[in-house]
């Protein structure tokens, strides 16, 4: 993670505010891999990027998150924990592109990158789509962290995440579920990753032009295949939990996007930071370096006597 105190986050939430989705996720995957340049960033593979700003989280609010649902079924609220070090597996380092065979098709592809994935969202949203293509719910990050991160004992974030165009993934992955534009936007957006990703078609064993081969000509148990052989291989692309609702029992896909989530998280935590900062440049008069420069604990402490006075 690098060199990251108080005085750099806060320099990446600022220049975040200025950005949307992909922009608020490549500053934080470059707080993730500061020796490493944008372009290199963005040919990651999507779960290696996903992998990166896991251990992000955990350095900076450790382990444990606190993720709200609504239940797709009745509409209850849901809360519960993960524990962040069961996520983020990276994926497996390949030498050559993955081969499904289906019937009389034969398809070698690569995974998706995250250049692959902005511009498979651009792509879709230019044709009129929605390029959020979400199966179900959003996860989203609730009351605050375990405490035992470098951030930790400063965080509280309640609220939804909206995500921000990211989802295309999730939309490669398992486009299932949702009202009938959902499901559109997300085929559309699974097509035009897909469609990126080809590197070769054999279709009764005499090779297809990939480049000009529609999407849309592959069967649909190739299409899925493909899925799911890309799931196997980057598992941390698309996370996406099963909870069962415990007013009705009834299962909810809500989809966890570590990029909003942490954003958020980012975001709570550095306006609570600024208070503090007016608070205690208001009762001493030192400059906010200075007041960056105090341990959480210590800066709570000179909170605490602010108040007592």
């Amino acid at each position: 993670m690098g060199n990251t105190g108080p005085a750099e986050l806060l320099a990446i939430w600022e220049a975040g505010l200025a950005h949307h989705g992909p922009g608020r996720a490549l500053l934080l995957h470059r707080a993730a891999r500061p020796e490493s340049a944008a372009d290199e960033l963005l040919s990651l593979p999507v779960g290696e990027r996903e992998a990166d700003l896991y251990a992000l989280r955990r350095a900076l609010f450790g382990e444990r998150m606190q993720i709200r649902a609504e239940c797709g079924a009745c509409g209850e609220a849901m809360e519960f924990d993960l524990d962040a070090r069961d996520l983020g597996v990276r994926p497996r380092k390949r030498d050559g592109p993955l081969r499904v065979a289906e019937g009389e098709w034969t398809v070698e592809f690569r995974l998706p990158t995250v250049a692959d994935l902005e511009a498979a969202a651009h792509a879709v949203a230019g044709a009129g789509g929605r390029a959020v293509a979400g199966a179900g719910a959003h996860a989203a990050s609730g009351a605050g962290g375990a405490g035992d991160g470098l951030l930790g004992e400063d965080v509280g974030v309640g609220g939804s995440v909206a995500a921000d165009g990211d989802e295309a993934a999730e939309a490669f992955m398992a486009a299932e579920g949702g009202d009938a534009v959902a499901s559109t936007a997300a085929a559309r957006a699974r097509r035009a990753l897909l469609a990126r990703c080809l590197v070769s078609v054999h279709r009764a064993g005499q090779p297809v032009p990939a480049d000009r081969l529609p999407v849309a000509e592959l069967p649909e148990p190739v299409q899925r295949k493909l899925a799911e052989a890309a799931e196997r291989a980057d598992p941390a692309a698309d996370v996406t939990l099963n909870v069962a609702c415990p007013a009705c029992g009834e299962a909810t896909r809500a989809e966890l996007d570590i990029a909003s989530y942490l954003w958020a998280e980012l975001d709570h935590w550095a306006r609570d930071l600024l208070l503090d900062v007016h608070l205690l440049a208001t009762a001493y008069g030192w400059s906010e370096p200075q007041i960056l420069a105090l341990s959480p604990l210590r800066r709570r402490y000179y909170l605490e006597l602010c108040a007592d006075g």
